[in-house]
């Protein structure tokens, strides 16, 4: 898809462990139906070994691509009927060697990458809660359900070998800036970028712009729900919000991300994500 950084997912992880020390590196995430759970494991259990502790494995179960692309990966739009079984099989490889195990994964088994499920529906709510393995919600672009998903999944989580209790990650877009305008401005880049995408015009994120008529009202209300999941404006303002999205919905991690085409203004905006969680 033009507008992302690659998609291959081991690789850019790889290169941003190389480039820090402390910070865990994850993939948010490997869409399980695109690809084989042993190449799979084989990749990230290559990972977790060269950066042991600091590698997270998500899964999803969407195929995010169409058929032609699905074909040149070799899989088939029926995998995700498969992605439970898949996500077993992958664990299985990550999980302690077994002296009778036909198929291995090299370097991969016994480095029991921590796997978490993705979702912006119940059945990844369902799944996670099913295997008992963390949770993480697609909330920075479709929260519809957000609030039906966490209920699910922690009523419905049984105790693993991985977890004892529910852990669920809130994700959350956040444009932040010294002035609540100059924050809504640089948000412009993607309410446009999102616009474009749903209109079938898929592009790299635009520069920002003052003026949005060319979205269609309708388009625009839908793209407002889409990212209604965030935290935007000045320090003050983004205090308020954030302190807003963890009470309402109690999560143990937050991801949070922003499509801000500067990448200075992106870095500050981060900067002062950070200044204000500290002091939540």
């Amino acid at each position: 898809m033009p507008g992302i950084a690659s998609a291959a997912t081991a690789i850019v992880i790889g290169h941003v462990a190389a480039g820090t020390r402390t910070i865990r590196v994850g993939a948010g995430g490997i869409m399980l139906p695109n690809h084989a759970p042993l190449v799979i494991a084989e990749q990230f259990g290559t990972l977790a070994t060269l950066y042991p502790g600091r590698i997270d494995l998500g899964l999803g179960r969407a195929p995010g691509t169409d058929m032609a692309t699905a074909r040149a990966l070799r899989r088939h739009m029926e995998a995700s009927d498969k992605f439970p079984e898949d996500v077993m099989e992958l664990i299985s490889y990550l999980d302690a060697p077994h002296a009778d195990a036909r198929v291995r994964a090299v370097p991969g088994e016994g480095t029991q990458v921590p796997v978490w499920i993705l979702g912006s529906s119940l059945y990844g709510a369902q799944l996670a809660a099913y295997l008992g393995l963390p949770y993480a919600f697609a909330s920075h672009f479709a929260p519809a359900m957000l609030a039906d998903a966490i209920a699910t999944y922690r009523a419905t989580f049984r105790p693993s070998q991985w977890l004892e209790k529910p852990y669920f990650m809130l994700a959350a877009g956040v444009c932040a800036a010294q002035t609540d305008a100059e924050a809504d401005y640089l948000r412009s880049s993607q309410i446009l970028a999102f616009a474009r995408l749903r209109s079938g015009q898929a592009g790299k994120l635009p520069l920002p712009q003052h003026d949005l008529s060319e979205i269609p009202a309708a388009m625009r209300a839908e793209v407002d729900r889409s990212l209604s999941c965030a935290a935007v404006g000045s320090p003050a303002t983004l205090r308020g919000q954030l302190a807003a999205l963890i009470e309402t919905h109690q999560p143990d991690e937050i991801l949070l991300t922003g499509m801000i085409h500067d990448h200075a203004a992106r870095l500050r905006s981060f900067q002062i994500a950070a200044e204000v969680m500290q002091g939540l």
